[in-house]
């Protein structure tokens, strides 16, 4: 009786023909797509709809929608490109303030898919528990960057110096409380779809927080560090798409169909001209070069230092065989525009993997966009896919081949210090000095 037809739950066997003509209803779907499907109850996870402007839509009404949403795009590129101007020219705080909120919104549209689906259930505290493990994250990772970089104020101030100490232990209590939250929240029959959830949330915050606070660090080594790499990422988008656009016939990976290898090649070369044009101009401008620093005298950041060989011309000799091409011998150059070839490279060659993480991710869910937060472009998310993995990248790049020890910090931490501890470390490094004869010669001198 339970497989009869007349059990309203019961479905015939699905033939070989059925079967295929279910795998080619979406592309890279699978059998576990769709069980995952069914567990999650729905079929789209985010509604689609048109997000143009209406003022746009009436003035691009005679074109076909190929070429409308290639000005639709362009128009909103140059907004957005004009808009990263601006906030590069009001400095490193706004700078870091739009890259918090950034990181909330791409949250916010990783975290509402999942609450969509979720939602349907009925179950207790999802929404709630998500944004505070996002809260106890940003207190983690943001704390240790304000003692890291703003030691003296924090000292200075006896509440600062005791979240400080204690900053660690605070954390992992905040997150202790958020798990035992979690745990009284399990509900009978529905525990494989929270656990899903608690998943799909700690995932969220190791691409998202984690990302965002790396493109921080790297803020602080200098703005060329967050400016060239983002400016790279955001030039290897635009070409590839230009490149595709007027010369794609090559598809280049299934997750996504529009992508063809003309594009990807062209955006490669381009991206790399383009990082070491902008690596040139920039490198001669302090307030690009220098790390960011935190004034505890005037309570403000600064950017003025004496710009390190990185940034200092230098002449280079040319390679026997291109000299016949080029007609030079040598050339002058700066360092970083080295650098700026292999943060070009990786932009153009892995960069892009960031996107198809997305378009598959994007798959799975069937939905075409993260959000509608940008007419043509989706969500925020859409467009900072390959920025997260770019600052990444940067910031192992600057700890593996630039950053060396920093004397600044060593100091700040040695005057905190009781007396008898200071003077301990004195005697030894006098010591050491003296017996490498170094202190011997300056006394000397």
């Amino acid at each position: 009786e339970a497989e009869g037809p007349s059990n309203p739950s019961w479905t015939p066997p699905k033939t070989p023909e059925d079967e295929s003509e279910s795998e080619n209803k979406l592309d890279g779907e699978t059998a576990s797509d769709s069980e995952s499907k069914s567990d999650f109850g729905g079929s789209s996870a985010v509604p689609t709809s048109d997000d143009t402007p209406e003022v746009l839509n009436r003035a691009l009404s005679n074109l076909s929608s190929r070429w409308k949403n290639w000005w639709v795009r362009g128009i909103l590129t140059l907004a957005m490109i004009t808009f990263f101007f601006i906030i590069i020219y009001l400095g490193p705080m706004v700078l870091m303030t739009i890259v918090m909120c950034v990181q909330i919104k791409c949250f916010h549209e990783i975290i509402t898919i999942g609450y969509n689906v979720y939602h349907s259930y009925d179950l207790p505290w999802f929404r709630t528990l998500s944004w505070y493990f996002l809260l106890c994250v940003n207190y983690f990772f943001y704390g240790e960057t304000v003692t890291d970089y703003f030691f003296t104020l924090v000292q200075r101030e006896e509440p600062l110096r005791i979240l400080s100490k204690y900053h660690r232990f605070i954390s992992f209590a905040l997150y202790l409380t958020g798990f035992c939250m979690f745990v009284l929240s399990l509900v009978k029959k529905h525990y494989r779809l929270q656990f899903y959830m608690f998943g799909w949330t700690h995932v969220t915050l190791l691409i998202v927080v984690t990302q965002s606070h790396l493109i921080i660090h790297n803020l602080f080594e200098g703005m060329i560090w967050f400016i060239v790499p983002i400016s790279c990422v955001i030039c290897n988008d635009i070409m590839a798409y230009m490149f595709g656009f007027f010369f794609g016939r090559t598809p280049l990976i299934k997750l996504s169909p529009k992508k063809t290898w003309e594009g990807f090649i062209g955006g490669f070369f381009s991206t790399v001209l383009f990082g070491l044009l902008l690596s040139y101009v920039m490198s001669g401008y302090r307030c690009f070069t220098c790390p960011v620093e935190f004034n505890n005298d005037t309570n403000s950041f600064t950017v003025d230092c004496e710009p390190s060989e990185l940034f200092q011309l230098q002449e280079y000799n040319i390679p026997v065989v291109l000299q016949s091409v080029v007609g030079w011998k040598t050339v002058r150059m700066y360092p970083f525009q080295i650098h700026s070839i292999a943060l070009s490279t990786f932009a153009s060659l892995i960069g892009p993997f960031g996107g198809f993480f997305a378009s598959g991710f994007k798959r799975a869910f069937k939905i075409k966009d993260f959000a509608n937060t940008i007419p043509g472009h989706g969500g925020i998310m859409d467009r900072f896919d390959c920025q997260y993995l770019m600052a990444t990248f940067v910031n192992v790049y600057i700890a593996s081949f630039i950053r060396g020890p920093n004397p600044s910090k060593l100091i700040q931490q040695f005057l905190t210090l009781r007396p008898d501890q200071q003077l301990h470390i004195f005697n030894t490094l006098k010591a050491h000095l003296v017996d490498r004869g170094i202190l011997g010669s300056l006394e000397d001198a």
